[in-house]
């Protein structure tokens, strides 16, 4: 039985010459991301937005759609109802109501008598003003500690050139990410910050593997031209890339199709970020090297006028 092969063992794709190309493509995502995340901005959850969470099990399914009309009638703002998990199990969001704490009871008090018998309350929380801000906050911190972490740990694995490389990847990843959750509308709570952290983890992993391979080629090749040798270290790992991102693409789509709405908005963004990161790992982080007189040790790697020049003379 043959082994499944999703490119050929070795492909010769010039990814280096259509460098210019994804340089565009990628700044036109920012430009968009940054465009969308100024004009709409994000779906905040009640993680930064503050407000009033409810879980319930009702005695029947279907009730989901009766249920949003009767609250929706209450006049205590943006109310949003969505399946947790069984169709009996309910999550029930109401926005922050204004006079403090006694206001948020009277609006939890209030849904009971509307919603009456037949209903069991699993769970009843309040997030306030303060809260939310800091976990806004914590979670921006986090991403920005990540990135930082991560930009330290690739210098001193490899050099500061491929650290700036796998950085403008990273931030790439981050940016779209948001762009994408702006134009989509998916609420971004804190199961969103922990996939942008786990979507920074993968992009640097697949990074790293293509950036050992252009190392080890460094010290391999002497005199072959960094366009050249970029773009064999691109298709000597390309196969190893796309395989690990199929297989892991299949198990996010099982999670996103079947795992419920508990979970949908973090599977949404780690199908994102495979994909983004993938090609940001291929066609930005390693490309860029070109531009970052990139070092052998001591040695400076030649150009590709340097290596013509020579061999002219």
């Amino acid at each position: 039985m043959k082994p499944l092969n999703l490119i050929p063992i070795k492909p010769n794709l010039d990814f280096i010459g259509r460098r210019k190309l994804f340089f565009v493509f990628s700044a036109l995502l920012i430009l968009a991301s940054a465009v969308l995340f100024g004009a709409r901005d994000l779906n905040y959850g009640i993680d930064f937005q503050g407000g009033i969470l409810i879980e319930v099990r009702v005695d029947k399914a279907g009730r989901l759609s009766e249920m949003r009309t009767e609250l929706s009638n209450l006049g205590l703002g943006e109310v949003a109802l969505q399946e947790f998990g069984a169709p009996t199990d309910i999550l029930i969001r109401i926005q922050k109501q204004e006079g403090g704490e006694k206001a948020q009871q009277a609006a939890i008090d209030k849904v009971k008598a509307t919603l009456g018998a037949g209903v069991e309350y699993r769970r009843t929380e309040f997030v306030g003003p303060k809260v939310s801000e800091e976990l806004f906050r914590d979670g921006v911190l986090a991403v920005a500690l990540a990135i930082l972490g991560i930009l330290i740990y690739i210098w001193f694995r490899f050099e500061w050139q491929f650290g700036l490389g796998a950085i403008i990847a990273l931030l790439h990843d981050v940016f779209t990410t948001i762009g994408i959750f702006a134009l989509t509308g998916i609420e971004f709570n804190l199961s969103t910050v922990a996939a942008i952290l786990t979507i920074a983890g993968y992009s640097i992993n697949d990074t790293v593997v293509v950036y050992d391979r252009v190392r080890e080629n460094l010290r391999k090749y002497k005199t072959m031209s960094l366009y050249e040798l970029l773009n064999n270290s691109i298709n000597e790992t390309l196969s190893r890339t796309v395989m690990t991102s199929v297989t892991t693409l299949l198990a996010l789509l099982s999670l996103y199709i079947l795992g419920g709405e508990v979970i949908r908005g973090f599977s949404f963004a780690m199908i994102w970020g495979v994909i983004i990161g993938t090609y940001s790992s291929i066609c930005l982080a390693v490309p860029l090297l070109l531009y970052l007189d990139v070092n052998r040790g001591t040695a400076r790697v030649k150009s590709d006028k340097e290596v013509a020049e020579e061999a002219a003379s």
